[in-house]
């Protein structure tokens, strides 16, 4: 045991195979590879929560996307006094795009539990 770690009490049991099977696949699904800390998290807390942030990082890339149109359009306004019709469709359609990709994320917080 490392020095200053902390924990001074040893705590083993034996598991089947099919068991350990079955905790490495569960370690697997939270994206650990600590047999150690998963066990330990898992008694005392009893769940490990792992979140897949894609969602999160396509909305986030979606709302750059936008950002950047609108400075670009804005400038453009700005230099020729015009506003075109083809920018505000694409507008349009990105924050359809943003829109749904937030729906979908609210969607899958509230399936969370």
């Amino acid at each position: 045991m490392r020095t200053g770690e902390g924990r001074t009490i040893g705590l083993y049991f034996k598991v089947t195979e099919k068991e350990l099977n079955l905790i490495e696949k569960k370690m697997e699904q939270a994206g650990t590879k600590n047999k150690r800390a998963y066990l330990r998290k898992m008694a005392v807390d009893g769940y490990i929560v792992h979140l897949d942030m894609g969602s999160v990082k396509e909305l986030n890339r979606l709302l750059r996307s936008i950002s950047g149109n609108i400075n670009q359009i804005a400038r453009r306004c700005n230099e020729t006094r015009n506003l075109y019709a083809e920018d505000v469709a694409d507008l349009k359609k990105g924050c359809a795009a943003a829109n749904t990709a937030l729906l979908g994320l609210v969607k899958k917080f509230t399936e969370f539990k």
